[in-house]
């Protein structure tokens, strides 16, 4: 009774606004308290979670993330797709896409990707003829996509946390990495086949192929290019280590745009880096204390008990990855990707498990429905985003996304019941 009773207290005081590692913290000391268990497991827990080789990507890629976010990248990113791109039919479009989906896998934040490549894709998509709301829920929807795609940080956290749960199956960041890259590029088609039927009637300026622009932008482009093959040819032909490649995408990207581009100075230097390290410092910080709130959770059973509740009432692994949709895309309107990792996969994971889903896969359709989130109505924050980026009410943010929305809910369907998708070049 006593236990109830303190957990409701905290749950409330969560409602006013403790912080989540406070929230977390706290519950994990009753849960111990409670068990008779010496607190001492805690700390034991979070100087477990320092000797993880695979926690020195995360810092690495933030900062290399957020050192791109403060330079030209975008531009160059969105010159060179339509240099090469432009004289497809619905160009800027896939030009869009693209360009917003590789942008959030390198900086792990959909907002900054709104607020960096609106101000280019925005007014860009409404002068090449395209509708008003169809421009404004394409920059909306398009700044989630990259969540998917390597190096995205998502995919390392819920890496770290399975591995730390020491079950059976476990999954490695190099699995996620692969299994990514078709579920978003399935994602990506739906967009461009919705697109292409929704604007078959207006009229498009397109850019015709030109050598001489394409080889500026080549050049202009020339020292990014190589990143995203540096990055993954490294590590799937083993040539280095996630953290060796983290480290080394850190230092590259430094380099380049420090000293080469000179877009981003040494003196600006400090200020990123202290704006990456608050951001992994609050994310290592509810990280190490959900692993010790996992560590009680396994010790009093409840994902067992939780397991034993749900097939009393679930039968079948296909309606329970329907119940687990809804239950994600609500999480991921109301939750950062963040903490509902750290919250969440301790629970899904074994419960999922034991319905026989491979926890690679569940990992994909865990944030395929959180992209989905970020701009699920009334409360997803790419939304809000939007809203102040665009200077468009929160209605107008509404009617421009809801057929995106329900377009990326048929892919993520398919990713959902389709794992060998996810799979085929895993297994």
């Amino acid at each position: 009774m006593i236990f109830a009773l303190i957990i409701a207290v905290i749950l409330i005081l969560a409602l006013f606004g403790m912080p989540l590692f406070a929230v977390i913290l706290s519950i994990a000391i009753t849960g111990f308290y409670f068990a008779d268990i010496d607190l001492a497991v805690i700390s034991i827990e979070i100087y477990r979670l320092t000797n993880t080789p695979l926690l020195l990507a995360l810092p690495l890629f933030t900062l290399a993330g957020y050192i791109l976010s403060h330079s030209n990248t975008s531009q160059r990113l969105v010159r060179l797709s339509r240099a090469f791109l432009g004289w497809l039919p619905g160009e800027l479009v896939i030009v869009s896409l693209f360009t917003c989906a590789l942008f959030t896998a390198f900086t792990g934040a959909t907002g900054i990707t709104i607020v960096a490549l609106g101000a280019l894709l925005y007014p860009a998509l409404k002068s090449a003829n395209y509708n008003k709301d169809f421009s404004l829920g394409l920059v909306t929807t398009s700044g989630s996509l990259g969540l998917l795609l390597p190096p995205s940080l998502p995919l390392i956290i819920y890496a770290i946390i399975v591995q730390q749960m020491d079950m059976e199956q476990s999954v490695t960041i190099k699995e996620l990495f692969i299994a990514g890259i078709f579920p978003s590029l399935l994602m990506i088609f739906f967009i461009i086949l919705w697109s292409a039927w929704t604007n078959r009637n207006i009229v498009q300026n397109k850019v015709p192929f030109n050598k001489k622009e394409a080889f500026a932008a080549l050049k202009d482009s020339s020292w990014e290019i190589p990143l995203p093959f540096i990055i993954l040819g490294g590590i799937y032909g083993g040539i280095f280590a996630i953290s060796e490649a983290a480290a080394i995408t850190a230092l590259y990207i430094l380099i380049i745009e420090v000293f080469i581009y000179k877009e981003v100075s040494l003196r600006e230097l400090p200020e990123i880096a202290k704006e990456s390290m608050l951001i992994v410092g609050g994310i290592l910080l509810i990280l190490g204390v959900s692993l010790a709130l996992t560590n009680y959770l396994i010790d009093a059973e409840v994902p067992s008990e939780l397991f034993n509740w749900v097939k009393k009432y679930i039968h079948s692994p296909i309606t329970f990855l329907l119940f687990l949709n809804i239950f994600l895309l609500l999480l991921g309107a109301i939750l950062d990707i963040f903490a509902a990792l750290v919250i969440m996969v301790p629970l899904i994971v074994p419960l999922a498990i034991g319905y026989g889903i491979d926890p690679v896969h569940l990992g994909i359709i865990f944030l395929a429905n959180m992209q989905l989130g970020y701009f699920t109505p009334p409360v997803g924050m790419n939304l809000f985003i939007a809203s102040y980026r665009f200077n468009k009410s929160i209605t107008d943010i509404y009617k421009a996304t809801i057929p995106f929305f329900l377009v990326l809910l048929a892919a993520v369907l398919i990713i959902t019941y389709w794992p060998t998708l996810s799979l085929v070049l895993v297994r």
